[in-house]
């Protein structure tokens, strides 16, 4: 019988803190983007919605967790636009590859 070595990885624990020092951080920077465009608009969104998951009473990781994905997702697909206007993508993704760790 043959066996399977294949192990379900615990997920590491994100840093609830740096989520949020990073979202403030993004905030801050995003303030400073001047375009309009739907995908600027997007990163926008997932940052809002980001506060709002850790600004609830009820503290999801899985939910956290998600949303790193989700906004990791919105500052590539927006990486263009956002670098053009100073924005520091590059760190914004390393950053959240080191909370997810990645």
């Amino acid at each position: 019988m043959a066996r399977n070595d294949a192990r379900e990885e615990t997920p590491t624990k994100i840093d609830l803190d740096k989520v949020a020092q990073l979202i403030d951080a993004l905030e801050r920077d995003l303030a400073r983007v001047q375009s309009g465009s739907r995908k600027v608009q997007l990163l926008r969104d997932e940052v809002e919605t980001h506060k709002n998951v850790l600004n609830s009473p009820i503290r999801r990781p899985h939910w956290v967790r998600e949303g790193l994905y989700g906004l990791r997702h919105a500052i590539e697909n927006g990486l263009e636009t956002v670098v053009a206007d100073g924005l520091k993508a590059g760190q914004y993704i390393a950053e959240i590859g080191r909370i997810l760790g990645m």
